[in-house]
């Protein structure tokens, strides 16, 4: 018998695909959106930035900051965690129909693993066809979301990837010597082997971007 890895207090807060109609089911959803998926902090916290004319940054927002994202125009929401049914999916399914602004959920990238080919090339071709302006966020907007930022700035905006680079802040609370370093080095790869041949970011990611040896190298770098 597998064992939940959630125990106590958190396995009662906890339950997949719960029915938000029901009382019961709704706060404990936000009790664990509050508490365990640490939205008490970005209550006070947002993360928030305009990378671009129409293009913004941050963590995962609630209700009150996507009314606020709502009244600035903003109509469209990439949601970079990916479709769930975690209480934090189905509430943020939730609020985003009641502000009338899309919900579009970009699955498979991970804050600590190099995304597949077929995962960036989802989110490229996402935000190209989604109209401005728009926003994405992941749990922190520190991780994925900086990725996601870099990749914008150099595939829509031609910006070179020191330009890039900036996305991967300590401002935005991304730490690149942890194992989120990953994405970090993604660009140090491009730049590496890509870029001094003339090979713009998108062409490097339809043709010859792999994952897996990425994060081969990157784990062969740490240790």
């Amino acid at each position: 018998m597998s064992r939940n890895p959630l125990s106590g207090h958190r396995a009662r807060l906890y339950q997949d695909g719960q029915d938000l109609t029901d009382p019961a089911a709704r706060q404990s959803a936000r009790a664990y959106t509050l508490y365990y998926d640490h939205g008490i902090l970005r209550i006070f916290w947002s993360n928030f930035f305009e990378i671009a004319p129409g293009v913004f940054r941050s963590n995962q927002p609630d209700l009150k900051r996507l009314q606020y994202y709502a009244k600035m125009g903003i109509t469209s929401i990439l949601n970079l965690r990916g479709a769930s049914m975690s209480p934090p999916y189905l509430l943020e399914c939730e609020f985003c129909a009641a502000t009338g602004q899309d919900l579009i959920d970009i699955n498979q990238l991970s804050a600590r693993k190099a995304p597949s080919r077929a995962a960036l090339l989802a989110l490229v071709d996402t935000m190209r066809c989604t109209p401005k302006p728009f926003l994405f966020h992941c749990k922190s907007g520190a991780d994925r979301t900086s990725l996601a930022a870099a990749i914008y700035l150099m595939v829509f905006e031609g910006a070179p990837v020191s330009t890039a680079r900036r996305q991967f802040s300590v401002r935005f609370l991304h730490l690149k010597w942890t194992k989120s370093g990953v994405l970090d080095h993604i660009l140090d790869v491009f730049e590496n082997e890509a870029e001094p041949r003339g090979i713009d970011f998108e062409t490097w990611l339809r043709t010859e971007y792999d994952g897996s040896k990425i994060q081969r190298s990157f784990d062969e770098g740490r240790a």
